[in-house]
C-alpha cells in the first residue's frame, strides 16, 4: 500500500536552509557548477553546521517521538541539488539523527511544480525565487534569514511566532493602512470588527499546529506554543479576536504591539521561527531569533 503524506504536517525545506552552506554558495556564484560539484564530492564526509531552519525542522521531528506509532509530521528535503551532489547532505542528516527519509533532487530545476506533489504544508529556503514561486502557486513559503549569532537552546517546546496581517490574515486591512492611513484602517476595523478576516497564507500551518496541540491532554505540558506579534492595537485588536474565535484557533500568547518594535517581545518568548511579511521587521528580528520572511503571492 502507498505511503499517503495526506494527513501529515508535511515541511519542505532546502538544504541551504537546513544547513549552513553559504560558503558553498558564494563558490558556486564565484566559480559556478563544476567547482561547486567538486567541492561537494571532495567534501562528502565533512559534516555540515546548523543552517538558519535546522532547529525548527528537529524540534518539529520530536512530536513523532510524542505518538508512538503515529506521525505527525514529515520533513522532505527540496533542493536544486544533483542526487550526485547530495550525499554530504545526507550524511550530515544521519549524524544529527534528523528522521528525514525524503528528497526531492531537481538538479538546477524549480522546485514549485513537486510542493503539491509532496502535499508540503510549509515550504523554507534561503533562496528568493523559489519562494516567490511557492508563495505564488499557494504554498505557505518562507525566505529564511542567516541564523542569529546567540545559538538556539534546546527546549522541550516547539515556539513559533506569527505577524498578523498578510501572514496569518490576509492583507486586505493591510492594503487600507496603506493606501489610505492609520485613521482610515482603524475605522474600517471598527466598523468590520464582528466580520472574520479571510485567511493568510499561514492560517491552515496555524491551524494544523493547533490539531497537533490538541492531540495532547490537557495533563500533559503542550508540546507547541504559539505566539501572534502584530502591530496592531486598539481598536484593531477586536478583530483579530473574533477572527480566531471564527476559526476555533487559540493562540498561546498575543501581543498587540501597536508600532513598538517587535525584538524585545520575539527575544523574551524565543522562537525556533518568527513569520513576519516586512523586511523591516524581519531584519530586526533575525539579529536575536530565527526568522523568515513571508512573501505576498503574485499572479505569474
Amino acid at each position: 500500500m502507498a505511503v499517503s503524506l495526506d494527513n501529515l504536517l508535511v515541511i519542505g525545506i532546502s538544504s541551504r536552509a537546513l544547513f549552513d552552506l553559504e560558503s558553498e554558495q558564494q563558490l558556486y556564484q564565484d566559480q559556478g557548477l563544476v567547482s561547486y560539484r567538486r567541492h561537494q564530492l571532495a567534501h562528502e564526509n565533512t559534516l555540515l553546521q546548523p543552517g538558519a531552519g535546522f532547529h525548527l525542522v528537529q524540534a518539529l521531528l520530536k512530536l513523532n517521538t510524542l505518538t508512538p506509532g503515529k506521525r505527525l509530521v514529515e520533513v522532505v528535503i527540496m533542493s536544486r541539488n544533483s542526487s550526485e551532489t547530495s550525499l554530504r547532505i545526507f550524511n550530515s542528516i544521519h549524524h544529527y539523527g534528523l528522521d528525514i527519509t525524503r528528497a526531492a533532487l531537481t538538479g538546477g530545476e524549480p522546485l514549485a511544480p513537486y510542493l503539491k506533489a509532496f502535499n508540503v504544508s510549509l515550504f523554507l529556503s534561503r533562496h528568493e525565487q523559489d519562494v516567490q514561486a511557492a508563495a505564488n502557486a499557494g504554498v505557505a513559503a518562507a525566505q529564511l534569514y542567516p541564523q542569529p549569532a546567540t545559538a538556539m537552546q534546546e527546549l522541550d517546546q516547539i515556539r513559533i511566532a506569527f505577524d498578523g496581517d498578510a501572514v496569518i490574515f490576509s492583507d486586505a486591512s493591510e492594503r487600507i493602512y496603506q493606501q489610505q492611513g492609520v485613521e482610515a484602517f482603524e475605522q474600517h476595523e471598527r466598523e468590520n470588527a464582528r466580520n472574520p478576516m479571510a485567511a493568510g497564507p499561514f492560517a491552515p500551518l496555524l491551524k494544523a499546529l493547533a490539531f497537533i496541540q490538541s492531540q495532547f491532554t490537557s495533563a500533559h505540558r503542550s508540546p507547541i506554543r504559539t505566539a501572534l506579534v502584530t502591530a496592531r492595537a486598539s481598536p484593531a485588536h477586536e478583530r483579530v479576536i473574533r477572527t480566531l474565535r471564527a476559526w476555533d484557533v487559540q493562540i498561546d500568547e498575543t501581543f498587540f504591539m501597536g508600532g513598538v518594535e517587535k525584538s524585545a517581545v520575539l527575544a523574551a518568548f524565543g522562537p525556533h521561527m518568527f513569520f513576519d511579511d516586512q523586511h523591516g521587521h524581519c531584519q530586526l528580528a533575525a539579529a536575536l531569533v530565527p526568522t523568515g520572511r513571508v512573501p505576498v503571492a503574485t499572479q505569474s
